[in-house]
């Protein structure tokens, strides 16, 4: 078993052992390396120049120089049912998440804080590990539009191990 192997497990591991509201979990997590990190790189640069949004290629570099993205995102995520108000809507039977330009939305603001909490528990053991990473929106929405991972709302996490982060001071 490589380090890579064993990180990315130990990530999956913590992403879904971390705690959900009202014990429901609507976590997804997919693992992708090689050949899928190239593709997805390039796929980034393209939906940048598409979209004439920025900083998609440089994040594509980060992603083409990493052995592997984690990707965690949420799936068909139910309401918690408290009516908070937080997602935009008064009452949870309100929320009626559609398809958007990047990702399904509204969610519910407690689903969105189950995923934060995957999300950090895993680049939490990366680091405990000394793996270098960093959280990525636009690799989560590219992801998802390429159907590397089925999930409504997605993030992605690039590691890398290096003598210097390739994540920082780009």
């Amino acid at each position: 078993m490589s380090w890579l192997q064993t990180v990315t497990d130990l990530m999956q591991v913590a992403a879904r052992t971390a705690p959900k509201s009202g014990g429901k979990d609507f976590v997804v997590v997919k693992v992708i390396e090689g050949d899928d990190c190239k593709r997805l790189a390039d796929e980034m640069i393209k939906f940048g120049e598409k979209t004439q949004k920025k900083n998609f290629d440089r994040d594509a570099r980060n992603v083409a120089a990493s052995p592997a993205v984690v990707l965690i995102g949420i799936k068909d995520a139910k309401s918690v049912d408290l009516n908070c108000g937080a997602c935009g809507f008064d009452l949870c039977n309100d929320r009626v998440p559609a398809e958007h330009s990047e990702f399904v939305g509204p969610q519910c603001a407690f689903r969105l804080l189950d995923m934060g909490i995957a999300i950090g528990s895993a680049v939490k053991t990366a680091a405990m590990l000394n793996v270098d990473n960093r959280i990525m929106y636009r690799a989560g929405v590219v992801a998802r539009a390429m159907g590397l991972i089925d999930a409504d709302f997605v993030m992605g996490i690039p590691l890398s191990v290096t003598g210097k982060s390739i994540y920082f001071d780009r």
